[in-house]
């Protein structure tokens, strides 16, 4: 994509009721973005209109676009490329497992925007989610907020968003347990089950692998730098293209059994070597670090 001619960035905010629209319209808000809520899509570039001859004075719009039409995803991408002449715009599309939002609504006591036309409130979601399925594949960045809270959402937001002015990709490496759930937001997976277990050495079992003999451990097993020295070799171009496409947010994630040692320990091994990237920035995340 060329840069903008303008300067101007445009942010669509969309995804699935209650996945967490408001909270990353308000996290946006105090970031500084105009942000506008519920907006028509049709006014989206009237919008836009009226920042470009604001003298710079809106330089950051966020506009939260409800995806419960039927015809959002054409309209939606027509409006993106004709928006893309004048300014730099994303789409994020932000998602939640049928089970976390039946629970969201249920606790909130309110129905679900198309539950009524669907049946019932599950019905809803996955009429929804049917309608949004070609959105969510094309979408720039998509977040799964199951397991955040509004306050690790609001976290989330702010390290995506806060920032927009440094150039390059912003490339999160997560640890995790395979016994917790595999993550679904991530753009890149990589399984550490192929090394031998510390959890079945005694003197090892208690450690994590942010401990230097844990990571000893792991590191020197067969196969371990190996796969590790292939991997940063097979992504420096894949980040690369990332940067030229303008992708400015990327995800990787690194699994084992139980997300302590093995996946702790090449995780932040990767994530020190994928720093050094031309025009990287990593921060580096244990999702299930301290979990029973």
């Amino acid at each position: 994509m060329s840069e903008a001619l303008n300067g101007q960035e445009i942010l669509i905010v969309t995804g699935m009721s209650g996945a967490g629209r408001s909270t990353v319209a308000n996290s946006l808000e105090d970031l500084g973005w105009y942000v506008v809520d519920n907006l028509p899509l049709s006014m989206v570039k009237t919008l836009a209109d009226m920042a470009d001859r604001s003298g710079g004075a809106l330089p950051r719009i966020a506009a939260v676009v409800d995806v419960r039409g039927r015809d959002l995803f054409a309209d939606i991408q027509e409006t993106v490329n004709e928006l893309r002449h004048t300014a730099t715009v994303r789409v994020i599309f932000l998602d939640a497992t049928d089970e976390t939002l039946v629970r969201r609504y249920e606790s909130v006591r309110r129905p679900h925007p198309l539950q009524v036309e669907a049946g019932g409130l599950l019905e809803g979601i996955r009429l929804e989610r049917e309608r949004a399925q070609e959105l969510r594949a094309t979408s720039d960045v998509v977040v799964d907020t199951s397991s955040y809270n509004v306050h690790e959402l609001t976290t989330a937001t702010r390290e995506m968003f806060s920032s927009e002015d440094v150039p390059g990709l912003q490339l999160t490496v997560m640890s995790f347990g395979f016994k917790y759930g595999a993550p679904t937001d991530v753009d890149l997976m990589a399984d550490m089950r192929f090394l031998p277990n510390p959890f079945w050495e005694t003197d090892l079992r208690a450690l994590t692998g942010v401990d230097p003999a844990v990571k000893d451990y792991v590191l020197s097993r067969e196969g371990a730098s190996e796969f590790i020295d292939a991997y940063v070799k097979a992504l420096t171009p894949v980040f690369a293209g990332f940067q030229r496409e303008n992708k400015r947010h990327a995800s990787l994630a690194v699994g084992c059994t139980g997300g302590k040692h093995r996946s702790v320990a090449v995780a932040r091994e990767l994530a020190d070597r994928l720093a050094g990237l031309p025009g990287v920035s990593v921060q580096l995340r244990h999702r299930d670090l301290g979990r029973e």
